[in-house]
Order: C-alpha cells, then structure tokens, then sequence
C-alpha cells in the first residue's frame, strides 16, 4: 500500500496471536501509538475477536527510516468480557493483509462499540489497577 493513498475506509477483524504480533511490531519499531505487549498478553482475551479502524497517517519525522504508519482505533476484547479502546500504529503493509469485517452491518456495529468503549486508562482506574501498568 502507497501511503500517500487516502486513508483506508475498512474495518480489519484479528485474533489476539494477531494482536498480540502487531503490538511487539509496535514496540519493536518504537512507534507512537502501542500498548506494553506483556499487558496486551496478560489483559486480551485468548480467545478474543478485536478490531483495527484506521483514524489517520502518522510518521516520524525525526525517523525518517520508519514508513509513514496507520494509527488505528483499536478495539480490545479482554478477558474480564470487557471492551477497550486503545491506538496502535501499525505500517502499511502489515495493515492491507488483515482481514476485513464479514459486513457493512459489523462494521457499524464496532463503530458503536468504539464509541463506547472506555479507553485503556480509563479502564485501569476504574479497575483500581492504575495507568502506570502501562
């Protein structure tokens, strides 16, 4: 995928070995937007069907090395049956393989849930965890 394209108008269902790799590529790559990958493997469901809604092109411009990324809305099933909002950046062509939401119906329904959804800190307060388990 080109990044000087529009910005990709589609909803990319993954399971949480997905979720779990894009987060590490994240960190690996020290991108922006990520969550620890030890809080992603101890909080997601194992089991658990999450989303990736692309908001908007970030780049590093003091990292010229690093391709211009998508940073999604990231909508995570945890354990507890909870759902969080996060953002996670995630390149190009790790973006385009994922696979798309079965419906138009779907789509709309995880607009709704993202809407909804508190965000990961939010949820650690609320939790009595605290946001610096981040």
């Amino acid at each position: 995928m080109d990044s000087d394209q529009p910005l990709p108008r589609e909803v990319k269902v993954i399971d949480s070995a997905l979720l779990f790799r894009l987060e590490e590529r994240a960190c690996d790559l020290s991108l922006n937007q990520r969550l620890d990958p030890a809080w992603v493997r101890a909080n997601a469901a194992p089991d658990g069907v999450h989303y990736l809604w692309p908001a908007l092109w970030n780049s590093l411009s003091h990292r010229p090395d690093v391709p211009r990324q998508l940073r999604c809305e990231l909508l995570i099933a945890l354990r507890a049956g909870d759902r969080v909002m996060s953002l996670l950046d995630v390149l190009p062509d790790d973006f385009t393989p994922l696979p798309r939401v079965a419906s138009r119906e779907e789509g709309m329904r995880v607009s709704q849930l993202l809407d909804h959804a508190p965000p990961v800190r939010e949820w650690l307060l609320r939790e009595g965890a605290g946001s610096d388990r981040l």
